[in-house]
């Protein structure tokens, strides 16, 4: 019975820290670029754009369709650091923890 109250003492401790890592990530702001810097993309941690910086030199009628591209190379470069960042934060709080491979946290 003993060893009953401690495991749920620590399942309440281990809800805890998700929760605060899972505040910690939402809270994450990760800037992505492309082009050389030219466009710049801001997200936060869950994935929701913040802002967007493009260099005046690539506003001509001839690069729309370069630029239209660099944005969304520069989203995808944010958004795989934010996913990067939320990946370490949650493998340090589960280290330790029989979690099998590939399961993916928080729920």
């Amino acid at each position: 019975m003993r060893d009953i109250m401690g495991m749920m003492g620590k399942v309440k401790e281990m809800q805890a820290k998700m929760e605060k890592v899972q505040a910690d990530i939402a809270a994450l702001e990760v800037q992505g670029t492309s082009g050389g810097g030219l466009v710049t993309v801001r997200l936060s941690g869950k994935g929701d754009m913040l802002g967007l910086k493009i260099d005046p030199s690539l506003f001509k009628e001839d690069d729309v369709e370069i630029l239209e591209d660099l944005i969304v190379a520069a989203h995808q470069d944010a958004k795989k650091k934010a996913e990067s960042t939320a990946a370490d934060m949650t493998r340090e709080l589960t280290a330790g923890l029989p979690i099998p491979p590939g399961m993916k946290l928080p729920f």
